[in-house]
């Protein structure tokens, strides 16, 4: 169990760090650096930043990667040359035309209520860095991003988890325990849609979280990172547009996701002025101008018409309905996914728990799943499949997976036909097909 936060720093002020078990395993066995280390970077949970399981990554060009975290499609900036900047450091808040692109699709002032950051992460470090002080109460849902939970318990506040499950694509939860948790809360902090769940709010949720933030003063965070995937039509109103709303709404996006891009770093905050103006100041404390070459393709991307993008919603839709199909056929329930590019699959009628099972699929497959502790203790017996990989990888990497489900059942794998994708979208190969590799090279 992790050592609370006053006696790391004791440890480490008095230089009996370099005798505690804690601080060499955080150090690499050199615990004489403890001593160095800020109350921030002590407070931090080092064992789960350091964990494999809270970001697993796998080399070689054999692993089929089912874990990717952002999707690869072709962007509207290919080909495109950017206009060389001579003037130094582009405009502390970000690039204007991105930041006019950003405003004008979410009905904003662009001077006033965008703010550009290095993605999204930073977009939320700047909100805990705002708002948020040792000791404070932040709420968000079991299952999340890590990267929530992480944040917030660096910067020493309680974080109050909210136990979730799925149905029919919707993120339930008991609207008792939410009030519970709210009760002299900060922060509620939301991914909408939900990684690793694929879940979205139906509309008598979104009304109750309103309520509640209303009546307890509680700001609340929005991590619109994966809205361009939403797959149903049917997609409850967003959060902004509640009455009373504006005034503690703070939202993020990014290039990483919705626009396959991540490579740019590139993500906003939009919300009342005196909200993202705090943020602001923050951020450009730690980590101020994103790069302007950056920017311009974000803005050149955001800029783009949808409609480019509805053959891709189109084919991840495609790409959702056959990994459900599979996963279903190796005798597996995924959850289903209303959005995002992720399904959340239970593991424990196989004997293993999530961690178990993503580690022994990665050795005797080379199949690389997301572990589901990293996302809460309510994911403890689940993994997260992406299936934001080519077509190849991703029928290659789910036989390579059947296989592996088989052996833990103790029984050889049976040839069942072929799972199809929808008309008109790609074809899955027959059996024979199936065994082979699904490409010839990387």
């Amino acid at each position: 169990m992790p050592l609370p936060f006053f006696a790391r720093r004791f440890l480490a002020r008095t230089g009996l760090a370099v005798h505690s078990a804690e601080a060499k395993a955080a150090t690499d066995n050199q615990p004489q650096f403890v001593k160095y280390l800020s109350d921030r970077t002590l407070a931090a949970p080092l064992g789960e930043l350091l964990d494999p399981a809270t970001f697993p990554d796998a080399d070689g060009p054999d692993v089929m990667n089912l874990n990717l975290p952002a999707p690869r499609f072709d962007s509207p900036i290919g080909g495109w040359r950017f206009t060389a900047d001579r003037q130094g450091n582009p405009h502390p808040w970000g690039l204007p035309a991105l930041r006019q692109t950003v405003a004008e699709r979410k009905g904003m002032n662009a001077d006033t209520q965008v703010f550009v950051t290095h993605g999204a992460t930073a977009a939320y470090a700047a909100v805990l860095d705002a708002f948020i002080n040792s000791g404070d109460r932040v709420v968000m849902f079991d299952p999340t991003s890590p990267l929530f939970r992480l944040g917030a318990t660096s910067r020493r506040a309680k974080v109050r988890a909210v136990p979730t499950w799925m149905e029919e694509g919707r993120t339930r939860f008991l609207f008792d325990h939410l009030a519970t948790a709210m009760r002299g809360a900060m922060l509620l902090v939301l991914s909408l849609p939900n990684s690793p769940t694929g879940g979205m709010l139906a509309a008598e949720t979104v009304e109750h979280i309103a309520w509640l933030a209303k009546r307890h003063d509680v700001l609340v965070y929005v991590d619109e990172t994966f809205d361009r995937f939403r797959y149903d039509t049917d997609a409850p109103p967003s959060l902004a547009y509640k009455e009373g709303m504006s005034d503690r709404l703070i939202a993020a996006g990014s290039m990483t996701a919705g626009y396959a891009l991540g490579s740019l770093r590139v993500g906003w905050l939009t919300g009342h002025p005196q909200l993202v103006r705090p943020c602001a100041l923050n951020a450009l404390l730690s980590a101020p101008f994103v790069p302007t070459a950056c920017q311009q393709a974000a803005a050149r991307a955001v800029q783009a018409e949808e409609d480019l993008f509805a053959p891709t919603l189109a084919e991840f839709a495609s790409k959702r309905q056959y990994t459900v199909d599979r996963l279903k056929r190796m005798g597996l329930d995924p959850a289903w996914p209303a959005a995002g590019f992720f399904c959340w699959v239970p593991v424990a009628q196989l004997g293993v728990s999530g961690r178990d099972f993503a580690e022994r699929l990665l050795r005797e497959q080379r199949v690389l799943v997301g572990p589901g502790l990293a996302f809460g203790p309510s994911g403890k017996d689940y993994v997260r499949v992406s299936f934001a990989v080519e077509d190849g990888r991703l029928r290659e990497g789910l036989s390579r997976l059947e296989r592996f489900v088989e052996t833990l059942r103790g029984k050889p794998m049976v040839e069942e036909g072929k799972v199809t994708m929808p008309a008109d979208e790609v074809a899955v190969p027959s059996a024979v097909e199936e065994r082979m590799p699904a490409f010839s090279r990387v």
